[in-house]
């Protein structure tokens, strides 16, 4: 195929392998019987259905999903809600758990993941191949992506956005020339060591594009290697901007600007996202037809609002998913997933409510993140109450939280 193709043939002739087998340990309980890239988000998505749409809507439809650490629930995610592509066609969304196909180890980093599965990789014959992560939220066409990578000749393409450099310590930062060839790769960099006279430095987004022969010869190279961590922002890309092409992609939207990227691996960071969607013109669109957010289809009722004339409810500005009854409770500035009911005089406020969540009679919370499934005790205070000009921090309240009498009484008078 010619590698000066349109968008769409060069996406026919690249294959998607999203990595989803990280632990999400900086999320404390929302990952303890899940990974990352299945929790909830928006109410009723999941992580990963923001990677898996972006494929789809970029015409790349064989895609393979790499799992290892607590799977189970985005097996059944995946395996329900991603199995309307045509396999005849050869379109699939594939999972591929960690098999111990080379040794007897797990997957020792992302790298080592792909490497693992490099035969099933190869048995694709495809002239790309773009590695994705499973957990970020973003809407991005790839076939941009893969256009520049044809039309560069380079060896491996890296998409990336500009952060503040006190954020630099959580991403691959990238130092490129004018013509966007990286010169150089530092993971997680220390701000101070940077010596950046700019306010912003390149970060990696975790989306590579390959040319499949080079990403095999890579992979085995650095299997070889008792150095290597097998990662691919520790040790894969490093070598290649050493030793052979990498270009940059800088994504931005329509308009030019940097475009909409959310690592959501932190509960601040998980938070602040879900209210970035409650502003008046939100910075990503979950509402368009020209883009839509795939995920499994549940057959739920509608949100119901039940209003009494002895106490009155009211819900502003807030997106509710279906399934949730609001009894006589007021919420404000708040997503709530579906299943989520909450009762009488209640009242949240920029709350993060996870599926099937039930939250009891006159309870007043803010600024939380309550885990799918956890029963919240009449009464509970959370964040509500704190001085002024003093914001409380991100709460999590996840079942275990209420277990022991003592817990559920710190917890009533957290403010």
């Amino acid at each position: 195929m010619n590698s000066k193709g349109t968008g769409r043939e060069l996406a026919g002739d690249t294959f998607a392998l999203v990595l989803a087998g990280g632990n999400g340990t900086r999320l404390g309980e929302l990952t303890r019987w899940q990974c990352k890239p299945a929790i909830a988000f928006a109410g009723h998505f999941r992580n990963i259905d923001f990677t898996l749409s972006n494929c789809v809507n970029s015409d790349l439809r064989r895609i393979a999903v790499l799992t290892q650490y607590k799977a189970q629930t985005l097996i059944t995610h995946i395996t329900a809600g991603w199995s309307f592509l045509a396999k005849p066609l050869g379109e699939f969304v594939e999972v591929w758990p960690a098999q111990q196909r080379l040794h007897k180890e797990w997957y020792a980093g992302t790298a080592d993941a792909v490497h693992q599965n490099l035969d099933l990789v190869l048995a694709q014959r495809s002239r790309y191949t773009l590695v994705l992560a499973g957990d970020h939220i973003y809407k991005m066409d790839y076939r941009k992506l893969i256009e520049r990578h044809a039309r560069s000749g380079a060896d491996v393409t890296v998409a990336c956005v500009p952060v503040s450099v006190q954020e630099a310590s959580s991403f691959g930062v990238l130092g490129v020339d004018t013509e966007y060839r990286v010169r150089s790769f530092i993971e997680k960099p220390a701000p101070e060591s940077l010596g950046s006279t700019q306010d912003t430095v390149l970060a990696s987004m975790g989306v590579y594009v390959f040319k499949t022969d080079y990403l095999a010869d890579r992979l085995r190279l650095d299997a070889s290697s008792s150095c290597s961590d097998h990662d691919f922002g520790r040790d894969i890309l490093p070598a290649a901007v050493r030793e052979d092409h990498v270009v940059a992609h800088p994504f931005t939207d329509a308009s030019g600007r940097p475009g909409y990227w959310r690592d959501v691996g932190t509960l601040d960071a998980y938070w602040q996202a879900h209210m970035e969607l409650l502003v008046p013109e939100p910075p990503i669109d979950l509402y368009d037809p020209a883009w839509p957010i795939v995920t499994l289809p549940e057959p739920l009722p509608p949100a119901r609002l039940l209003l009494h004339s002895a106490r009155q409810g009211s819900v502003a500005n807030s997106l509710l998913a279906g399934g949730v009854v609001i009894r006589g409770a007021a919420v404000t500035n708040s997503v709530l997933s579906s299943n989520v009911r909450i009762d009488e005089g209640s009242t949240l406020d920029e709350a993060v409510v996870l599926p099937g969540a039930r939250i009891g009679s006159n309870c007043r919370l803010r600024r939380v993140i309550i885990d799918a499934g956890t029963q919240i005790p009449d009464g509970t205070v959370v964040g509500a109450g704190s001085g002024a000009g003093k914001e409380p921090t991100v709460t999590l309240l996840a079942r275990d939280s209420f277990q022991t009498p003592e817990a559920a009484g710190v917890l009533r008078s957290v403010a």
